[in-house]
């Protein structure tokens, strides 16, 4: 049985949003050097990289089962990713979808990622603590 989508977008409007967002990043004072770090500034590999994450959000939106990875995991293993850019990402993020698609479309993918940056942000926040200090839960 295949689940309806989340809200209604389509797989192309979903690689637009990505490849537009991911072309911000690169010139994001912040958030480039992050993403630098870990993907280098050749076109091959960030057109991977921007598939990928079109599999993540096609996965998780229009519920295509075309993305296999652990997002937590990889954001969380990666030492220059620090829990202040969530935020950076988030904004960055809603402008994009502000400028791209629908109100009613734009407010439910805001909000999905909203959701999922936080868990993201937590397991940051987790792996970065010292070994036995308290959880910290915000």
């Amino acid at each position: 049985m295949t689940l309806p989508p989340r809200f209604p977008v389509s797989a192309a409007e979903i690689d637009t949003v990505v490849a537009q967002f991911y072309a911000r990043v690169r010139q994001h004072d912040v958030l480039a050097p992050v993403f630098f770090a870990s993907i280098p500034d050749d076109l091959a590999r960030w057109q991977h990289h921007e598939e990928k994450i079109a599999r993540f959000w096609r996965n998780a939106i229009l519920h295509e089962r075309s993305y296999s990875g652990n997002p937590q995991h990889m954001h969380s293993m990666r030492p220059m990713i620090k829990p202040e850019h969530f935020e950076l990402w988030l904004a960055l993020f809603d402008e994009v979808l502000a400028e791209t698609l629908p109100e009613s479309t734009r407010q439910s993918w805001s909000a999905l990622a909203h959701r999922i940056g936080a868990g993201l942000r937590m397991g940051v926040v987790a792996n970065q603590q010292k070994e036995g200090m308290p959880p910290i839960l915000r």
